[in-house]
């Protein structure tokens, strides 16, 4: 009789935790039912999905390995561990654990008649901080739009992109476990309700550099088919690594062994605590200690590979441009994300050594002489008379916002080759409202609107802030209005096809480099008209790009 009650409760008790099998191809898996933050739905959660083998001892730096099966069922219903980190806006250090390739899949239906479109989302941090964890990437405003969602976490600093320009070692790790993950997803999505042939990749800040890189690698292609990029790209004076094997062996160095050769480099990183190997700072040139600023670089980031075979995410020679619809944009205050690091620390910075107003392209390959005048056009157009103080702040943000993303952000896709039928939209979000957590910081200098990662609070609920949510108030059309133009996107390669807006978003082509602007309303502009992009793009015509590409 006691066993008879111990059968019947346990079984009352699964069916009192909504919890839900799939099996996907290494082994069984455990979710849970979900209501939305919406209160008008469910969703299946699975979380903690490793995507590929633990990246330890021998791993460590190396190419990702698919993941091993398991025997029974796993559950699914936490986040497996995040990789090894220094929080990138509070500078606190997160242990995480080596053991963190995970990834997470939300989905409203897990047998629909007709498999619907995906949308796997890549962190930003710098490719030193971040997750895919519901923290920041809830997906409940998605998944109203009849998509499934797919989260993940990739190896970060050091740990994912330190190169030995060996073919063992050749560095962007991080950006491989992004492509295991998306292998992951081509095999596994149908058995959540997925369509593998309809698969949209979007990431934020390095996000977006991301999906910038996978549009160009050949390890990418025929892993999606839509790309998104919000607030970056291969451009930008963070997003990629100079004289990245020398930095390596600075790192070296700094952790206690001078090494000459890189076999005896990796051995020894191999077996240092992973802790040691996230926020240390391997300057290889002088200039950069004096004059390190997040916003011109970070020390481990993505790199040209110089051995070319299989296992290369990017090398100078293998670049592919994939017959992909791109839709990419920005923040139009970017930098408000960073005003309480700005005062007073980025304005002495830049007080005191004006040649920091050059970008990092042109000033890693330019006599100082070239850098100082240069310095001088800069400051002299978004200062004028003014002194770089407190007083500036505003002008500091406006050549901060341009110089650090928006100009590089245009000009990369710009850059980038047009295939086949494929089509490309640009975007400025300027929507402002109580979601603005990050813009928030501006009030105290009388400055509002989008800061960087603001946007993702209309498209995800980052259970971390814990925002209330009223479905009558305006913010919530705003959230509406951005999900419908970002599913709209994913789903028909076209941000207005199913959008109650009046307007028809005409796509970016160079000679009307046209783009809409998503603030409570939404217009078309041109950047044609932004005087600030042009006297940018005036500054570099005088600068061969070609020379900057060769020094990497």
């Amino acid at each position: 009789m006691k066993t008879l009650f111990a059968i019947v409760f346990i079984i009352v008790q699964v069916a009192l935790s909504d919890a839900v099998q799939v099996e996907v191809e290494q082994g069984k898996l455990e979710g849970e039912l979900l209501d939305l933050v919406t209160k008008d739905g469910q969703y299946y959660s699975f979380k903690g999905i490793p995507y590929a083998e633990p990246p330890i001892g021998k791993l460590r730096f190396k190419s990702p390995r698919p993941a091993a099966k398991w025997d029974g069922v796993r559950s699914a219903t936490q986040h497996g561990s995040v990789c090894p980190q220094i929080d990138i806006l509070t500078n606190v250090l997160i242990p995480g654990d080596e053991d963190c390739l995970f990834l997470n899949v939300y989905s409203t239906n897990l047998t629909p008649k007709t498999l619907l479109p995906v949308l796997v989302v890549i962190h930003g941090g710098g490719y030193r901080a971040g997750s895919g964890n519901v923290d920041i990437y809830g997906p409940d405003f998605i998944l109203r739009k009849n998509m499934v969602v797919v989260t993940l976490n990739y190896r970060l600093d050091a740990l994912g992109f330190l190169s030995l320009g060996t073919p063992e070692v050749p560095g962007n790790a991080g950006l491989k476990d992004q492509v295991e993950a998306l292998k992951w997803v081509q095999k596994n999505i149908k058995y959540f309700g997925g369509d593998a042939n309809r698969v949209t990749i979007m990431g934020q800040s390095a996000g977006s550099a991301s999906v910038a890189l996978h549009i160009s690698s050949p390890m990418s292609k025929g892993l999606f088919h839509r790309a998104i990029a919000l607030s970056g790209s291969p451009f930008c004076d963070w997003a990629f690594a100079i004289q990245p094997e020398r930095r390596a062996f600075v790192l070296g160095k700094q952790l206690g062994r001078e090494l000459e050769d890189p076999d005896e480099l990796l051995e020894y990183l191999q077996t240092v605590s992973p802790t040691q190997l996230v926020g240390t700072s391997p300057y290889v040139i002088a200039s950069e200690e004096i004059n390190y600023s997040v916003l011109k670089m970070y020390h481990f980031a993505p790199v040209f590979e110089r051995y070319e075979g299989k296992d290369s995410f990017l090398t100078k020679n293998t670049f592919v441009n994939a017959n992909v619809d791109i839709m990419f944009g920005y923040t139009d205050q970017e930098l408000l994300v960073g005003v309480s690091f700005i005062d007073p620390t980025l304005l002495k910075l830049y007080n005191k050594y004006p040649e920091n107003f050059v970008p990092r392209k042109i000033s890693s390959v330019s006599s100082p002489y070239s850098i100082l005048d240069l310095s001088s056009k800069i400051r002299n157009y978004y200062f004028g008379n003014k002194s770089v103080d407190v007083k500036a702040i505003k002008e500091f943000i406006t050549y901060a916002n341009d110089a650090t993303f928006i100009y590089d952000i245009i000009r990369y896709f710009e850059w980038l080759p047009n295939i086949g039928k494929a089509k490309k939209y640009l975007y400025q979000f300027s929507g402002v409202s109580k979601r603005n957590v990050f813009g928030s910081q501006g009030a105290q200098y009388g400055l509002t609107g989008a800061a960087h990662m603001d946007d993702l609070l209309y498209l995800f609920d980052p259970k971390a802030f814990n925002i209330s949510l009223d479905k009558n108030s305006s913010e919530f059309e705003q959230i509406e209005q951005f999900t419908t133009l970002i599913t709209d996107f994913a789903k028909y390669g076209d941000p207005t096809h199913d959008s109650p807006c009046n307007i028809t978003w005409p796509e970016f082509e160079r000679a009307t480099m046209k783009y809409v602007d998503i603030g409570n309303t939404l217009t078309i502009s041109s950047v044609n008209d932004n005087k600030n992009y042009n006297f940018l793009k005036n500054l570099y015509n005088s600068f061969d790009m070609t020379t900057w590409l060769n020094y990497l």
